[in-house]
């Protein structure tokens, strides 16, 4: 029986529950949530064993990742990117409501995370889409320590006195590779991309408690050897915001372009050997492709095969999407 051609592939959000989430990932971003829970991510695309993510729309629906993957191989990836990762998916897409702190974490890098645990590392990106009046984040030190004084701070419970806090705005951008301490503050709503790994070593969790009286665990000796103990001048990415396309953070995991877009606009893949990810951040509209037409909202993660060269982007509203590929 002959395999349907790949298009423009929509998932299911793969949602989780938190002790910190909240509801925006339904009124802002227009995802199903359960009644009376707390949703603090969407995983809008993942090959995470144990949340892979399901084909939601057209003749491939209700199939996994996958299976996709190992169906059409360099069709769907890029025969570059294929070669690299044949057997996972090389990003994790998410959406994070933020309605409290997150715990203080760090991932560990490549080389540790193979060590530790058989996987990826954990670099990733953050871009604000919404953020309430005072909402901070945290990332990485605000003067230069040490493993030595980082350990003295944390063990007299004055580790928040050596951790740089930002105030954060819509549109604010942070790159944070593996081995920066960070976390997600109160009453931001974030797009997040990253390595395929769901590795966290939770430094400090506020002393809070699960819904059964339960600290969660802490890693604090492993997260030890996995922390980036440099201080660095400028944590938060600076950008021209008044372009209409610009590019937020370039790695060897993944290119990530922000594109503002009025009108219909062509997109041309075909140098890149890379899958592309749009992910939409508001606006609505129709990709137009050479294997029919799809349209998109305010919320929606697509993920464009490496064998669907060219699309159109035709807003009927101002769109504003996160183009993802990984470069060469």
């Amino acid at each position: 029986m002959s395999k349907p051609h790949l298009y423009p592939l929509l998932f299911e959000p793969i949602l989780k529950p938190t002790l910190w989430g909240g509801r925006k990932l339904g009124t802002a971003l227009n995802k199903p949530l359960p009644a009376d829970e707390l949703i603090g991510e969407s995983w809008e695309l993942s090959g995470v064993k144990g949340n892979i993510s399901v084909v939601a729309n057209g003749p491939l629906q209700g199939r996994p990742l996958t299976e996709l993957m190992a169906t059409y191989k360099s069709d769907l990836l890029g025969a570059r990117v294929y070669e690299r990762f044949p057997d996972e998916f090389p990003l994790l897409i998410k959406f994070i409501d933020a309605n409290l702190d997150l715990s203080i974490q760090v991932h560990p890098d490549d080389e540790l995370a193979r060590q530790r645990h058989n996987s990826f590392g954990k670099t990733e990106m953050w871009y604000v889409i919404d953020a309430e009046p005072g909402a901070t984040l945290i990332s990485g030190f605000n003067r230069p320590t040490s493993r030595a004084e980082y350990l003295e701070y944390f063990q007299s419970g004055r580790l928040m006195e050596l951790l740089n806090r930002e105030q954060v705005f819509p549109g604010d951008v942070f790159f944070l590779p593996a081995g920066r301490v960070h976390t997600i503050g109160k009453g931001l709503l974030i797009a997040e991309i990253q390595q395929t790994s769901d590795i966290t070593y939770r430094i400090y969790d506020f002393d809070r408690v699960d819904k059964d009286g339960n600290k969660r665990q802490l890693h604090t000796e492993e997260a030890l050897d996995a922390i980036d103990y440099q201080y660095y001048d400028n944590y938060k990415t600076t950008y021209d915001r008044s372009q209409p396309e610009v590019q937020l953070a370039k790695c060897r995991y993944f290119r990530v372009n922000r594109l503002q877009l009025a009108e219909r606009t062509a997109r041309d893949y075909s140098a890149l050997d890379s899958f592309v990810v749009l992910m939409f951040l508001s606006g609505a509209g129709t990709l137009h492709t050479d294997v029919g037409d799809f349209p998109y909202a305010k919320g929606q993660t697509y993920l464009l095969p490496a064998a669907l060269n060219q699309i159109d982007i035709a807003p009927v509203s101002a769109t504003t999407v996160l183009e993802t590929y990984l470069p060469s």
